[in-house]
């Protein structure tokens, strides 16, 4: 098929993805140098609608970015006033004292935020600046220069039918060209992970890895409201099956922000990450937080957590890597939005400097430098050994072993334990169904805890359904063939959202493989734990997909 003749545009900077660390790096190429031409391409209906986080933020990115941001109402009216760990058994809990954590851990400081109502301030404040930010414009494809180096994306494209043809109402995008472009996708997103590839940027780093977080939002009686709260736990029920745990954020409005995290690289197929969310909040120690509320919103998103020893080469020839893209996430921490905030400045810095002195489409070295050194690298460094830590010896070993070699590393700068290697891959993780149980779940009541799709009706997916299905396999028969006999076909289970289904074909009577794209909430797990790494997660049509409110 020949390619469609597309208009194309010019800028200094082309910035894929309004979070934090795009809209950082646009607004600080600003700052440095007004007549800098910037321009930032989200895929979500609007700015902050594919945003989702915790989220207890730590200002030291938006202390740097815009020192006077409580001057300019940045919507950060939340403190950190009380700060509790628990670690959870079926009937109860046993609270661990802050006084022996180490003291990068201490929320002291911190905020309780809505990230999404965050990016759209930061939006707010970029395009003031004289930014161009446009939403609703997914980026289907790179666009490479004369030497190979990147030069642009394709953004915008609409009218695709099934098939891939174009439709009759078939737009067919726009040429989006940079001296540099910066990918701040997210975790997984589609272009960076053909950027690493194409560019060799991960061989001298260890393997990826990543959890899957689920948040829905209450609204919660008053009286049970402590807001500035709080509250991680780890323990019940996963217990030796994953690695996790939750989070309870007591934020304004009477509202709880309530969470679940599962390490990706869990050993039995059966494990229903979804599900463990459900039977968490009916815990004796949750259930009464949330009796007599409401539930507003639901969404999913998956987290990087290798950490330190998994950053991958973060610039390339006419690029680079910013936020969660190259993996800036602190696990013990549980935060990464001040990283993609400081990261999005670095390369802002880097590139202002370059364009400064006439260059352009080759490696900003600057910034892969300042990432490794500077106050990224003091953040992650510390803590490199509590995943892997985790990972292979369970819950006790990570919080005796980890915390000690994260008390010595804050005290003195040096790791006891060297760097750890995390091992396999989360899809490599995955064991044969046959060596394992299956799980028995207890049904959702619909008071507490709800069905997967009514959970999805919270989210506001929508995707027109006559268009290419984002969820790409590699061999259409393999989850029959291989993932099915082998794994149970573990995609009936970690999507968060209902994407997949193994279905009786009315016609032969055969086990059919589902994919119900419409319900995808781009949380990119598949992409992640498939054991076959056969499913390839790439954006729909701009504008589709979730529309979180404030997540």
């Amino acid at each position: 098929m020949t390619k469609p003749e597309r208009e194309s545009i010019e800028y200094d900077v082309a910035i894929v993805g309004a979070g934090p660390a795009g809209l950082s790096a646009a607004i600080r190429l600003k700052q440095v140098n007004p007549d800098l031409e910037v321009v930032v391409l989200e895929k979500g209906s609007e700015v902050g609608a594919h945003t989702l986080s915790g989220a207890v933020l730590d200002p030291a990115g938006l202390d740097q970015l815009i020192p006077d941001w409580k001057a300019k109402g940045a919507p950060l009216d939340v403190p950190v006033t009380r700060d509790r760990f628990l670690v959870l058994g079926e009937a109860g809990s046993i609270r661990i004292p802050n006084t022996p954590m180490p003291p990068l851990l201490s929320n002291h400081g911190n905020y309780i935020v809505s990230m999404g109502n965050l990016c759209r301030w930061l939006a707010g404040e970029a395009e003031a600046l004289g930014v161009e930010i446009f939403a609703g414009m997914a980026c289907s494809e790179l666009l490479f220069g004369d030497d190979g180096e990147l030069a642009g994306v394709v953004a915008g494209e609409f009218g695709l039918q099934k098939d891939g043809t174009p439709g009759p109402n078939h737009e067919p995008g726009m040429e989006v060209r940079g001296r540099y472009v910066f990918l701040a996708e997210g975790v997984r997103g589609s272009l960076s992970k053909q950027a690493i590839a194409r560019f060799g940027l991960a061989e001298d780093c260890d393997v990826p890895k990543f959890g899957i977080g689920m948040k829905e939002i209450w609204e919660i009686d008053p009286e049970k409201h402590r807001q500035g709260t709080v509250v991680h736990t780890m323990g019940w029920p996963l217990a030796g099956r994953a690695g996790g745990g939750s989070f309870i954020y007591h934020a304004a409005d009477h509202q709880l922000f309530i969470g679940f995290v599962v390490h990706l690289n869990y050993k039995n197929p059966h494990l229903y990450p979804y599900m463990e969310f459900q039977q968490f909040k009916h815990h004796p120690e949750i259930r009464p937080l949330l009796e007599g509320g409401k539930r507003i919103a639901y969404g999913a998103r998956a987290i990087t957590e290798g950490g330190w020893q998994s950053i991958p080469k973060s610039v390339f020839p006419g690029g680079a890597l910013l936020g969660c893209s190259a993996g800036l996430v602190n696990v013990p921490r549980i935060k990464g939005n001040h990283n993609a905030m400081l990261s999005g400045i670095a390369a802002a810095e880097a590139a202002a400097d370059a364009i400064a002195s006439g260059r352009s489409g080759d490696e900003l070295t600057a910034y892969d430098r300042s990432l490794r050194t500077g106050p990224i690298a003091r953040d992650l460094k510390p803590v490199r050994n509590v995943k892997p830590l985790w990972s292979r010896y369970g819950l006790v070993a990570s919080l005796a072993l980890g915390g000690l070699d994260m008390w010595v590393a804050s005290l003195t700068g040096w790791n006891p334990l060297g760097t750890l290697r995390h091992g396999r891959s989360d899809a490599a993780s995955t064991g044969n169904a046959s060596e394992h149980r299956p799980i028995d779940y207890p049904r959702p009541d619909g008071v507490i805890s709800f069905d997967r799709l009514t959970s999805v009706s919270y989210s506001g997916t929508n995707h027109e359904e006559d268009q290419p299905c984002h969820l790409r396999l590699r061999d259409p028969d393999v989850p029959i063939r291989v993932n099915l006999p082998r794994f149970a076909e573990p995609a009936e289970r970690y999507c968060p959202a209902g994407v997949y289904e193994v279905v009786q074909d009315p016609e032969s009577a055969e086990p059919r493989f589902q994919i119900n794209a419409q319900n995808c909430v781009h949380c990119k797990t598949c992409d992640i734990k498939d054991p076959s790494q056969n499913i390839d997660w790439a954006t729909p049509q701009g504008g589709e997909g979730p529309n979180y409110p404030n997540m």
